[in-house]
């Protein structure tokens, strides 16, 4: 028999990770009644990300309108904590402590010294430093550091707590959370009405937002025409402890390009070091594999000799949403009712505020502001078939 409230929803968030925990806790705070379906709520892409609220130091050429969004989302970090953990009483790792990003070899440098550049005309904060002032800054660092960027604006959350806050925030703002699976989008004369749920129980609501992260996808019952094109990217990182003894390790969030690929160290208040992370185009697989971990703990070996010392204390896999342009879909579909909140792939976390605040804004207004207009879903839909899923990344 299947069970329905008294009055639809108002809202019915799919997907329970950090973008949709702060989706539904933003539209309840708006007044809406709102549901959220997931069945691990605080678990997916948070679980595995490390926390950098990097607008500056990951800016990539041709990403210079994501760059907006980000820094308006950076912008709004401290408040947003502030607020968040008032609400719940639960802290969250927040951390204004910079971001160093070096060069350990010549062609490292250049590339670090282009980004620089970058970041100048992109009216960006950043300040390069010998190596000599690198490791002034960072004395565990390698002695071959060869040159560096100091962003103080650049900073760390973490975002296993700040998953946790957001949930208990939902809690306490009157979000009901169905701990269980969508089977299928409920649409009803052309129109998103509500959710199906793995025990039958249909779910009556007057919008739903997609926030499943990379199954946002996969969702039986959206329409062909509605494109939801994200794929997962994998990427594998590590955690570490440092004992009191070594303390302190690193006193900012280091990261290199070594060999062409990424590394970072984030350094927890707890002494906990996350090291991360593998970028890999492997669809739905999250095998954590040896390869992965030696090529992390080899690269950051590089940068700091003395993490081989460290205890190794856990390794993990996890998908990133990304998007045909790395750029989040937010806002409404082509199907009226239907709203996305996905695609976040490298920056989930960093965005986390602004996207609390951009789907409110929708599910109350139907508009979106500003920041958002260049992300909506429907920027997508007017390509071929074909040409969207031959989109590079």
């Amino acid at each position: 028999m299947h069970t329905y409230p008294r009055k639809p929803y108002d809202v019915l968030v799919v997907g329970g990770g950090i973008i949709g925990l702060v989706t539904a806790w933003r539209a309840a705070g708006r007044g809406l009644r709102t549901a959220l379906i997931d069945p691990e709520p605080g678990g997916g892409a948070a679980r595995v990300a490390a926390g950098m609220l990097a607008a500056v130091t990951e800016l990539h050429y041709g990403e210079q309108t994501l760059l907006g969004l980000n820094l308006a989302s950076a912008r709004r970090y401290p408040d947003f904590v502030a607020e968040l953990e008032e609400a719940t009483g639960l802290g969250t790792g927040y951390r204004a402590c910079g971001t160093l990003a070096v060069a350990l070899d010549a062609d490292d440098r250049a590339h670090l010294r282009d980004l620089h550049a970058l970041q100048r005309q992109s009216g960006l904060e950043s300040e390069w430093l010998s190596g000599r002032e690198c490791r002034r800054l960072e004395p565990m660092l390698a002695p071959g550091v060869r040159g560096g960027l100091r962003v103080d604006g650049d900073h760390q959350i973490d975002p296993r707590r700040l998953a946790a806050a957001l949930l208990t925030a939902c809690e306490r703002a009157g979000v009901t959370v169905h701990r269980t699976t969508v089977t299928a989008l409920r649409v009803v004369r052309d129109r998103a009405a509500g959710a199906l749920l793995a025990d039958g129980t249909e779910l009556v609501a007057d919008q739903v937002v997609l926030a499943a992260g990379s199954l946002s996808g996969q969702l039986a019952g959206v329409p062909d025409e509605v494109l939801v094109p994200v794929r997962p990217v994998k990427g594998q990182v590590l955690r570490l402890t440092v004992p009191p003894a070594y303390a302190p390790f690193l006193s900012r969030t280091v990261r290199a390009v070594v060999r062409g690929s990424h590394v970072y160290l984030v350094p927890r208040e707890n002494g906990e070091l996350v090291v991360g992370a593998t970028t890999e185009e492997l669809g739905w697989d999250t095998t954590v594999t040896a390869g992965g971990v030696y090529e992390l703990l080899r690269d950051a070996h590089e940068l700091v000799p003395g993490i081989t010392e460290l205890p190794l204390t856990e390794t993990r896999a996890g998908l990133r949403p990304a998007s045909p342009d790395n750029a989040p879909l937010l806002g409404p579909t082509a199907l009226p009712g239907l709203h996305l909140a996905t695609g976040h792939y490298r920056n989930g976390v960093l965005l986390t505020p602004i996207t609390g605040e951009v789907m409110a804004e929708v599910l109350t207004t139907g508009e979106l502001i500003h920041e958002a207009r260049p992300f909506t879903p429907r920027r997508f839909t007017s390509l071929p078939a074909d040409v969207r899923e031959e989109q590079p990344a």
